[in-house]
């Protein structure tokens, strides 16, 4: 209401993450033309050519616009086609034909250029229109197609290092640095994945960043939505029930295909809200999901077993049931309205509503009491203002305010006290039924974890002139995190006894309340062909936490050791200066370099978790394990960054990106080791891991030569580092391992990955493609024998390559003012079965191993370690709209 009431007041909106239309316009003698109007007609934005003939539209709305250009005496001329990325500057310079009198216009259909030349990083687009072709669903299918990624790592990178934005502002949540909210394609005008080198305005990242940039409402009413159903179809593995052969192989058997197991139904409308130049857009979306794993519900959760003498009385109704499922809501409202013509205000939100059971390896375990299973629920909401100003030609304002809240329980039922828990007890197996299938109980997973952030920004962009711009702005996120576990359920014998608020054992979940802050300044200057990007960023930490004044006595219980008080962690501030140059060596070819500092905080769940030190008050030498204490004080993580590239437009229609990388990594999470005054030891999160990757992308994309259009990304990296996990030391002295540091391959160390995009398309026809990816294998740990030492160096060994393949077609069925389409498609069309999942360290490969031990036969027996098979969909789209 109160974006309507601001455009009451004044006459007009728009929101989004918005770039710039820029261009010079000559006559045919190549002579500027001063007072061309330049306007875009959709969004009733403009602009007039000053005596040089130049031209700059501030605040243009991400998308694919029309631009007409009209001077009297001259041919009016209109481009379609115009494509407008978020912070980016498109440029359009056009020859406008003399005309006596009045004649027709001029039409031209405009193409993005094949490789743009000015970038001095890797920044890869995929329009609205991209998205529609691919066989892909949500935002994240979209960014594990670009080049180096790999599953959610990029450029070798850990996971969680990477900025996800929404319209230009953080949608990540600090608890775990990743995505609060889901989105759907439809909703999707465009994706930014930068990886590598980027600009100062991004922040607490050290490996990428991704800028997705939603649709916007429309002048005229129009709608668009779609509806599908499909379900997996393999042969793998044999169904529950059937009897298990120790330390023999089984024929694969087909498992029936279910049409309906996996439903989206999607619906999108926008158009004008009936106020003044106010218009709005509304997505809603409903997608049900089930899992590959099957279960059977043989067991009820409150059978009893006679374990002593082999009896088993399974009361079950027998069942089949998907062990993992989905049951999704997404909706997104956007208005937007323009109350002057230098004025943009824009409100939206996105909320997500998630109920789940999540279908893994601990999941297959209650494979035959499937109602014991923990189930997951999910509630997201991301919403708020966004303010946008023209100052004249020359100046940007943008301010924002945002809340982004995520709330996310894991339980099998929500009360410590539910009788169900009692009645039902722990889970609980026998090594001679079914390879240790659970036959009664209830998980005892309880956790829950809520993130409330206020996220406040401005930036100001001041052309200096039509070659030198600078921008600035400011970050504040003061964040809300609670996690932890609602009460403990402890296993005591074949039963549960409640734990709730006993600290420091059994702890409520802990609340904290750290500030993350930032300022940034960035300069783009161009110079006789060559462009300089320079930038710093400050960034700000306060943990808003403390931790014991002395390790050595970190519970102040050692009698005669000096005292040991609570200390408040200090503030980090960090300066990250960033440079990149590109220069161009001829029209169609530039070289270009990049190097920058890149910090961000380690994750809150990692530094908060376990950090009472009270729980040390008993700690002896030769005692019980504590685990690993959390830190509030660690420093933020850094890398530093160097990239050299070369970019060609080969063809008119053929585009070369070669890039060379390398990154050093400093100061990662890990663990050390603290020795008290009593001679105890207990470990504690430091800054004590780091790593290095090297690597190079090669990246060619070639535009639609009749019917058909190709890209291809290739990526050879080298990602080493002395730990893969922050816990990976503490997992090495467990095991009478040397915990001292030393590089090996990460877990994540794909040498090489291919992605190859294959399209066939006829306007107003048909629309087929396909997505082949192609990977090395990851490392393992080989082992020639089994238990105390059999393992060989970490991650010396390599699992089996594997190829992938998805496919969409699409044919259009037309229509009046709707158009119609139908379409089907299909995720891994070749059921691959091993995709660098899990394999045998005896034998590297996940089918056999070189023993048959009980281990072996359950993880053989265990879908779960293959890659998830073949899915087929089919469905309807339609879109349509007022003319």
């Amino acid at each position: 209401m109160a974006t309507l009431a601001l455009c009451l007041a004044a006459t007009q909106v728009g929101a989004g993450t918005t770039g710039t239309l820029s261009g010079v316009v000559q006559d045919g003698k190549k002579q500027p033309l001063a007072g061309v109007n330049v306007t875009l007609p959709e969004l009733r934005l403009g602009g007039v050519t000053d005596a040089s003939g130049r031209y700059t539209i501030f605040n243009v709305p991400a998308g694919t616009y029309t631009v007409k250009m009209a001077l009297l005496g001259y041919a009016a001329t209109i481009f379609n086609g115009v494509a407008v990325s978020a912070d980016r500057t498109t440029a359009l310079d056009a020859t406008l034909t003399e005309a006596a009198v009045p004649m027709q216009e001029v039409v031209v259909t405009a193409e993005r250029p094949i490789v743009e030349l000015g970038l001095t990083s890797n920044v890869a687009t995929i329009t609205r229109s991209q998205i529609a072709k691919l066989p892909v669903q949500e935002l994240q299918d979209v960014v594990n197609l670009q080049a180096g990624v790999v599953d959610g790592h990029f450029r070798g990178g850990r996971k969680g290092e990477v900025q996800f934005q929404v319209d230009g502002v953080t949608v990540n949540n600090p608890y775990d640095n990743t995505s609060t909210v889901r989105l759907d394609r439809s909703i999707l005008e465009e994706v930014q994945v930068i990886s590598g080198t980027f600009d100062a305005e991004y922040g607490q990242a050290m490996s990428g960043v991704v800028n997705a940039v939603l649709r916007r409402g429309t002048e005229h009413f129009a709608w668009s939505g779609e509806v599908l159903s499909g379900g997996f179809l393999t042969s793998r593995g044999r169904r529950p029930g059937e009897p298990a052969l120790l330390g023999r192989y089984r024929p694969l058997v087909e498992e029936p295909f279910k049409p309906s197991g996996a439903q989206n139904y999607q619906l999108t409308v926008s158009g004008p809200t009936g106020f003044p130049n106010t218009v709005f857009l509304f997505s809603g979306r409903h997608y049900l999901f089930d899992d590959y794993l099957i279960g059977e519900r043989r067991f009820k959760t409150t059978d009893r077993s006679d374990f002593e003498h082999k009896v088993f009385a399974p009361t079950g109704d027998g069942e089949q049931v998907p062990l993992g499922y989905s049951r999704e809501w997404t909706g997104v409202g956007k208005v937007t309205c323009r109350p002057t013509r230098s004025i943009e205000i824009g409100y939206q939100v996105i909320a997500n509503r998630i109920n789940a059971r999540r279908a893994d390896d601990a999941a297959w375990l209650f494979r035959l009491d499937p109602d014991g299973l923990s189930k997951q629920h999910i509630r997201s909401v991301v919403h708020g203002f966004e303010w946008t100003q023209t100052f004249g030609t020359a100046t940007l304002l943008k301010l924002n305010l945002r809340q982004n809240y995520f709330d996310y329980r894991d339980m099998a039922y929500d009360s410590v006290s539910d009788p169900r828990y009692f009645a039902a007890g722990p889970p609980r197996k026998d090594p001679d039924y079914e390879l240790e299938a659970y036959v009664q109980g209830v998980d005892d997973t309880r956790f829950i974890q809520n993130t409330n952030a206020l996220v406040i920004g401005g930036a100001v962009t001041q052309h200096m002139s039509r070659d030198h711009e600078i921008k600035g702005g400011i970050e504040w996120q003061p964040t809300h995190l609670r996690f932890g576990s609602p009460g403990h359920m402890v296993v005591s014998g074949d039963q549960f006894v409640a734990h709730v608020d006993q600290p420091p054992d059994y702890p409520n979940p802990q609340r904290y309340r750290p500030v993350l802050g930032a300022a940034y300044a960035q300069d783009d200057l161009e110079w006789n062909d060559l462009k300089f990007r320079a930038g710093l960023r400050y960034e700000y930490f306060n943990s808003k936490s403390g931790l014991p004044s002395d390790l050595a006595n970190p519970a102040n219980a050692i009698r005669g050791a000096p005292e040991s008080k609570l200390k408040p962690a200090s503030r980090k501030l960090t300066l990250a200066p960033r440079l990149g140059v590109s220069y161009p060596i001829t029209k169609k070819a530039s070289l270009f370099f990049a190097y920058g500092h890149f910090y961000q905080m380690p994750l809150l769940r990692d530094i908060f978790a376990n950090a009472d030190y009270n729980i040390l008050a008993n700690l002896q030498a030769d005692g019980l394990d504590p685990g690993v204490l959390g830190n509030p004080n660690v420093k933020p993580e850094r890398t530093v960054q160097y990239q050299f590239g070369y970019k060609q437009a080969l063809k008119d229609w053929l585009g070369l990106d070669l890039t060379l990388f390398y990154k050093d990594i400093r100061d990662l999470l890990g663990i050390r080791v603290i020795t008290t005054y009593n001679n105890a030891i207990y470990r504690q999160l430091s800054n004590a891991d780091f790593g290095n990757v090297i690597g190079m992308t090669l990246a060619l994309d070639q535009r639609a030569i009749g019917a058909v259009s190709t890209s291809l990304d290739y990526t050879w990296e080298l990602a080493k580092g002395s730990s893969s996990d922050p816990y990976e030391t503490a997992a090495r002295i467990d095991a009478g391992e040397d915990p001292r540091p030393r590089q090996v391959p990460l877990n994540w160390d794909q040498r090489h990955t291919l992605n190859l995009t294959v399209t066939f398309a006829r306007p107003d026809a048909y629309t087929v493609s396909g997505v082949l990816r192609a990977a090395s294998g990851q490392p393992y740990t080989p082992a020639i024998e089994t238990g105390f030492g059999g393992g060989l160096e970490t991650n010396s060994g390599r699992k089996p390559s594997a190829v992938t393949v998805d496919v969409r077609a699409e044919r259009r069925l037309g229509g009046g003012r709707t158009q119609w389409s139908t379409f089907a498609r299909a995720f891994n069309l070749f059921d691959t079965k091993f995709f660098n999942g899990f394999v045998f360290n005896n034998s590297g490969s996940p089918y056999y191993s070189r023993t048959a031990t009980l281990a072996d036969a359950k993880q053989l027996e265990d879908p779960a370690r293959l890659f998830p098979p073949r899915r087929l969909e089919v469905g309807i789209t339609w879109e349509g709209g007022q003319q």
